[in-house]
């Protein structure tokens, strides 16, 4: 009896030891797990203001790297789209990979290529030749970087996003109207001898500035109130290659020596821009001695402007670089976050893949009477850098 009594009692101890080790086990995992929880919910606390950080970051465009391609510095125009640029995006809050290419097509491709491995996430391209850059935009378009072309169309790639510029054939069609009323061409009896000058030819810009000024101009050179003195009428003939003045002013040296050396009066001369315009003034200066011509231009150079003062030039289409700039930004900053980039204009810019679609910023005429108002008042330049 003794010996079944010991043997029940020990197993009841037992039962009862065993019991209490599982109530400590169960006990030891609740609190454990507790533990873990309020762990990660401390670690979760912890992260979630740092996390609110980073959104804050992307939302100012903090840390995020943008690539900037510009032709050259060898004109006056594409060191200020730069710096307008630069400042712009880094006032934005974005970092900035500046880079000008000399006018040369490969160093162009190189930078742009070295722009991508270090890890830009948006290029704002200024092409030198529209259709060169097919190979490193496809490896953007592959990574997934947006691409947009400023101010000069970037040809037959569809890696185009988007492409921001003035109305450029509303340029032309400013500087052929300008002609128009200056020469009085619709009240004149008597012919008046004009000139041709345009840009390079692998700028699809050029079309539109020549197109635009000939759009006006062609019904007066078909009447005869326009006269062509050199016969060079057709785009291949007047196109300026790189806009170089050099070259633009020999042409004219050339075309005075067979046309207006006799003192036949040369009344006009069409110029797209600012550089080409220079390199006509240059020649006219060295080898023209009759009544000077009414000039065009575009782009308000420093040395244009001062020609326009002294009357060797009649007029320049302002096209305000930092207004251009600032939507441009604006662009950028809508395609980081996700979003769209404003537009205006689905119907114009054929790349050769399709229509690009388009911000078109509005150009200004700027003559002797308005220059102060335009280019000096509003700050694009000061009084000094005009004596």
């Amino acid at each position: 009896m003794k010996r079944k009594f010991l043997a029940v009692a020990m197993t009841l101890a037992l039962a009862a030891s065993a019991l209490a080790g599982c109530g400590s086990k169960t006990s030891s995992v609740s609190e454990s797990k507790e533990t873990q929880a309020t762990t990660v919910a401390a670690a979760e606390t912890t992260k979630a203001p740092e996390s609110k950080a980073a959104d804050s970051k992307a939302d100012k465009g903090e840390g995020v790297l943008i690539g900037v391609a510009m032709p050259t510095k060898d004109l006056q125009r594409w060191n200020q789209d730069g710096t307008n640029m630069k400042k712009e995006l880094e006032t934005a809050g974005y970092k900035v990979d500046l880079q000008f290419a000399s006018n040369d097509v490969q160093t162009q491709v190189s930078q742009i290529e070295n722009m991508i491995s270090n890890g830009c996430q948006l290029l704002v391209v200024a092409s030198i030749d529209g259709s060169s850059l097919g190979e490193p935009l496809a490896q953007a378009k592959s990574m997934g970087i947006p691409v947009i072309a400023y101010d000069r169309l970037i040809m037959n790639s569809d890696a185009v996003s988007y492409y921001a510029t003035f109305d450029n054939y509303k340029v032309g069609q400013k500087q052929g109207e300008y002609l128009v009323e200056a020469l009085g061409l619709e009240k004149a009896t008597d012919p008046k001898n004009i000139e041709l000058f345009t840009g390079d030819p692998a700028d699809n810009n050029c079309k539109f500035f020549f197109g635009g000024a000939m759009d006006v101009l062609k019904k007066y050179v078909d009447n005869g109130k326009l006269v062509v003195k050199s016969g060079q009428t057709a785009f291949e003939q007047v196109a300026t290659a790189n806009w170089d003045s050099e070259k633009a002013q020999n042409r004219m040296d050339t075309i005075i020596a067979g046309n207006y050396s006799d003192g036949t009066v040369l009344d006009a001369v069409l110029c797209s821009n600012d550089s080409t315009a220079l390199g006509v003034e240059n020649a006219l200066a060295s080898s023209y001695t009759g009544k000077y011509p009414i000039i065009t231009g575009q782009d308000c150079d420093i040395a244009n402007v001062k020609n326009m003062v002294q009357g060797k030039q009649a007029m320049s289409v302002f096209k305000d670089t930092r207004t251009l700039a600032t939507q441009v930004v604006k662009m950028v900053d809508s395609i980081i976050k996700g979003g769209e980039a404003e537009i205006n204009d689905t119907k114009t810019y054929d790349n050769g893949t399709g229509i690009i679609p388009t911000y078109l910023c509005d150009p200004v005429v700027v003559t002797v009477d308005n220059y102060k108002d335009m280019i000096i008042k509003s700050g694009y330049y000061t009084e000094d850098q005009l004596k």
